[in-house]
């Protein structure tokens, strides 16, 4: 692909790619119903949880510059199999990411002509509860979007960055003309839901930060990787966390939070407040926020499937890039269409806490993989360390899976806790003392290896403890159905590419197989 990004393209691209629905839908949802005015600490946590995961993603980024995402960095650590599994759940994220945000833009698009979102939608009450507002708009929507990442990824840029500098602008309104209205007194039940309600808004409300993994795929695309990627996707990510904390805190004053409403908050809360005019301000910014999320998924998306493509784990033919537009067109319209299916008939809060069960796994092998990647390389790394690190990551995950089930269980007291913690400790401190460094960065490393991507394993496995029992149904629902795609179709189509990479990278045994060697003198002279 063409080379035509830069750190400010990529920066702009993480803002457009994760301000979006998360903030202006979610955050009256749980506020209402999980965190009260706490939801700020949930927004905080969930925001150190995604810088963790950006981390590793930037130095795999930096290292392999390729479109294929977390899906081409498992694949190089860990193999096929596993790279197809957390593949396979990175298109059930966009899938469901991008369902969620076409749903909330039809939301907000109702707040914008003082109408309710179902005035917008079908109803259909032979169909599931939760599956039956169908929403035609959000599909038109995410056509338009489709085109616009097939024309070409440069305007696409230039587009996202001018509508996000706007978005910007009216987030800081929404701020500075909030708090102008606020009440301290709305935070004085700050939590009413305690710890437990904290933590389970924190998990859902990741969704918010959802979408720099699809940035992650234009490395390929940026012309200084090693440098524009980790100013664009760390310094992005900084400056969201800090507009959603200050977001959730001028919600929350603005309104007591029993009051907030579900489907526009923020909009309904300037129309409370007697600033009726400012809601189509909140709609508009709102609007644009989501549609440069769609615009930069898109484009992501597209990349992640071409990259599958290649491998031969999805149809070649989807690995096809237009040669005037030198875009995946046909990866693009394929992701788009399946969006557009979920987006019609699936409610927000079925998708979001899909989603977050998806995003949250991804991190966390991602996370391992980088651990993989600085202390193991094939051939050199004897046997003993290879053991050792395999029983290092065992730990660190068994222990923070036990941290995680008994947050979930409501385990009283701080025996477990301190007991896990301690665990998960000695795991990492085991692979910082007995283990040596295999590989070095050569552009740019994370920062505090094996420290970083070990407590983002712990932090996104405590965030899945606190996700219903439903979603998580959902997602072995969809993990089964990889599984068989991969063992019917995957596994062999993989198989068959890359026994056709070894014989062309091997020439010798390439003559060998087509049965030349047996001819013994004559198949030398040929090959010669």
């Amino acid at each position: 692909m063409k080379k035509t990004l830069t750190w400010w393209d990529i920066l702009w691209f993480g803002l457009g790619a994760v301000i979006g629905a998360g903030i202006f839908v979610l955050t009256g949802i749980e506020a209402q119903n999980d965190a009260g005015p706490a939801i700020v600490i949930s927004y905080l946590f969930s925001g150190v949880s995604a810088m963790l995961a950006v981390m590793c993603y930037t130095e795999f980024a930096v290292e392999i510059p390729v479109a294929g995402g977390s899906f081409a960095y498992l694949r190089v650590e860990m193999g096929d199999f596993m790279a197809f599994i957390a593949a396979g759940n990175i298109i059930l994220e966009y899938l469901v990411s991008g369902a969620a945000v076409a749903r909330g833009w039809t939301s907000y698009f109702a707040t914008l002509i003082n109408r309710h979102p179902d005035d917008l939608r079908i109803i259909v009450p032979s169909l599931a509860e939760n599956y039956n507002h169908l929403d035609p708009i959000a599909v038109v929507v995410l056509f338009v979007i489709g085109a616009g990442a097939i024309f070409s990824t440069k305007a696409s840029s230039r587009f996202n960055y001018v509508a996000s500098i706007i978005h910007v602008v009216i987030i800081i309104f929404v701020i500075i003309a909030g708090l102008s209205h606020s009440h301290a007194s709305n935070l004085s039940d700050f939590a009413p839901y305690g710890p437990h309600g904290i933590f389970k808004a924190s998990a859902i409300l990741f969704f918010a930060f959802v979408g720099f993994d699809a940035v992650a795929t234009m490395a390929e695309e940026t012309k200084n990787p090693g440098r524009d990627i980790p100013i664009g996707l760390i310094g992005s990510m900084s400056i969201i966390t800090v507009l959603y904390c200050a977001m959730a805190v001028t919600l929350c004053m603005m309104q007591s939070y029993k009051t907030i409403d579900a489907n526009a908050p923020f909009s309904v809360a300037f129309e409370v407040i007697g600033m009726s005019w400012a809601k189509y301000i909140v709609a508009l910014g709102a609007l644009k926020g989501m549609t440069t999320v769609l615009l930069t998924a898109a484009v992501g998306q597209a990349r992640y499937v071409t990259h599958m493509a290649r491998t031969h784990l999805l149809p070649p033919c989807l690995a096809t890039v237009n040669k005037h537009t030198k875009t995946p067109i046909a990866a693009t319209v394929t992701m788009i269409v399946g969006i557009s299916i979920v987006a019609f008939f699936t409610e927000l809060a079925i998708l979001s806490n899909l989603l977050s069960i998806a995003t949250l796994f991804i991190f966390t092998l991602v996370a391992i993989a980088l651990l993989i990647r600085r202390y193991y390389v094939a051939g050199e790394t004897s046997v003993t360390d290879r053991n050792k690190l395999i029983l290092f990551l065992i730990v660190i995950v068994l222990s923070s899976l036990g941290l995680a089930v008994g947050w979930a269980a409501h385990v009283n007291g701080w025996a477990l806790y301190a007991i896990t913690g301690g665990i998960w400790f000695l795991g990492t401190l085991g692979v910082q003392i007995l283990l040596k460094k295999a590989r070095a960065p050569k552009l740019w490393g994370a920062p505090l290896v094996p420290w970083l991507p070990s407590a983002s394993i712990a932090i996104n496995i405590f965030l899945l403890g606190s996700i219903d029992k439903a979603s998580f149904i959902r997602f072995a629902v969809w993990t089964v159905i990889l599984l068989v795609y991969y063992f019917l179709f995957g596994l062999h189509a993989s198989y068959d590419t890359a026994m056709e990479s070894a014989r062309e990278e091997n020439p010798i045994e390439k003559v060998v197989e087509e049965g030349v060697a047996a001819h013994g003198e004559e198949s030398r002279t040929e090959f010669s």
